[in-house]
């Protein structure tokens, strides 16, 4: 395997910057550049020198940290160099003259600690995260997932799984010894168990989930044309995200704008006035895309004076209620005016107690899109398992069962996602 380098730290220019080198070749190559190096996971003053030339690179600290108790499951330079732009360059580029190096791909780091058991993939998602965070609620809950918290309610579904499995397989192999139960006492005890785990399974799975909270609350602003939407996506936004215009239908496409206040994440969606009929070929598309834009929504603002779409949370809004063509018919609607911002405050405070309530608890674990999609098919199979007489169709739905979730934390079937994974991440990660 290759020895891989790269720039862990914030990009150059910087007052450090650390340069990391991972793999077996990882101490030959520090030597090359820094002759004698310091005791293991000790920090040593060492004058870097190019091997090819002989000329003085840097200053630096450099500390080693033998595999496999590191960060990547092999051995581990670091080298805490000036972080000027020519420094890391010269570096890099005497590094790379090396055989056997190469700059490393975005996180090859963190994959080459999952291949090495130094992490599972639940904790390489939650790094992803943590890396991208931007609220404190994001960060906490990425946190735990980086910590093991998904791994050990996974690992804690697969050991009672795996009782269950060993019961029936106990069954199927040695009926007819007298020290293995069977009969209809021990199989009404598996079914138990089955429908048991599956209920535990199907308690976290109603929770929330990360998506909500990583990519945002996504609130989709929607109602005829002209009805005041681009204007009060622009307050809420506290910017000019949308054009503004007294012409009906200037909103073609969805437009999205990106908020975070009050620790939590936003995504604000304007959306293209919905008309029943249309022969402008273009707003019939924008028209298609507010209608999917309402399917996919958390939270809908609607500011028609119509009925509401049917949306588990829908907030009815009287907007423009400035207008005095528009006083006195808001009804039970919250009346609100981006213009002028009366009502805005309330809204808030109407959009936060939604968020509370569709937002993943951060002292508890939540499962991503991935996780969620393979305990739900876990649970499934435990359904089908306590419903089964039949002894090797009950073995081989546990056994589905125990592969998808094996499939949450990594241990088979993951290759095909780990592209897209680690793609996420910096160079240095």
């Amino acid at each position: 395997m290759e020895t891989i380098f790269a720039v862990s730290s914030g990009a150059p220019p910087a007052a450090i910057a650390v340069l990391r080198l991972s793999g077996p070749n990882a101490f030959e190559a520090a030597e090359l550049l820094a002759g004698t190096l310091p005791e293991p996971r000790r920090a040593g003053l060492r004058a870097l020198h190019d091997p090819a030339s002989g000329e003085m690179l840097d200053r630096a600290l450099v500390l080693t940290f033998p595999g496999p108790r590191t960060a990547s499951g092999e051995d581990l330079v670091e080298l805490h160099l000036h972080g000027g732009r020519a420094v890391v360059r010269a570096v890099e580029t005497a590094l790379g003259a090396i055989p056997g190096l190469r700059p490393a791909e975005p996180g090859e780091f963190t994959r080459r600690a999952l291949h090495n058991g130094r992490l599972d993939l639940s904790e390489a998602e939650g790094l992803g995260d943590l890396l991208m965070a931007e609220t404190e609620a994001q960060r906490r809950m990425a946190v735990r997932a980086v910590e093991g918290g998904v791994r050990r309610q996974v690992d804690g579904w697969a050991a009672r799984l795996l009782d269950l499995s060993a019961q029936v397989e106990a069954q199927l192999d040695h009926s007819d010894e007298d020290d293995v139960a069977g009969g209809a006492e021990s199989l009404a005890g598996i079914h138990a168990g089955a429908r048991a785990l599956a209920d535990d399974i199907a308690q976290v799975l109603a929770r929330p989930p990360v998506e909500r909270l990583r990519d945002g609350l996504r609130v989709v602003l929607a109602g005829p044309p002209n009805a005041g939407k681009s204007t009060l996506l622009n307050a809420l936004a506290g910017r000019d995200a949308a054009i503004v215009s007294d012409i009906a239908g200037t909103t073609r496409d969805r437009i999205e704008a990106p908020v975070v206040r009050g620790g939590t994440a936003w995504l604000l969606i304007d959306t293209a006035g919905l008309a029943d009929a249309t022969i402008d070929p273009i707003e019939a598309i924008g028209i298609d895309r507010a209608r999917a834009a309402l399917e996919e929504a958390d939270i809908v603002l609607w500011l028609g004076d119509g009925a509401a779409p049917s949306h588990p949370a829908v907030l009815s809004l009287h907007a423009r209620a400035d207008l005095a063509e528009r006083a006195g018919i808001s009804g039970e609607r919250l009346a609100i005016s981006a213009a002028t911002g009366a009502g805005l405050d309330m809204l808030w405070q109407r959009l936060d107690a939604l968020a509370a309530e569709l937002l993943p608890p951060t002292d508890q674990i939540a499962l991503n899109n991935r996780q969620r999609s393979l305990a739900a098919r876990a649970e499934s199979g435990l359904r089908l398992a306590a419903l089964q007489h039949e002894m090797l169709l009950l073995a081989e739905d546990l056994r589905g069962a125990r592969y998808a979730l094996d499939a949450i934390t990594g241990r088979v079937g993951v290759e095909a996602m780990l592209d897209a994974l680690f793609s996420r991440f910096c160079i240095g990660k």
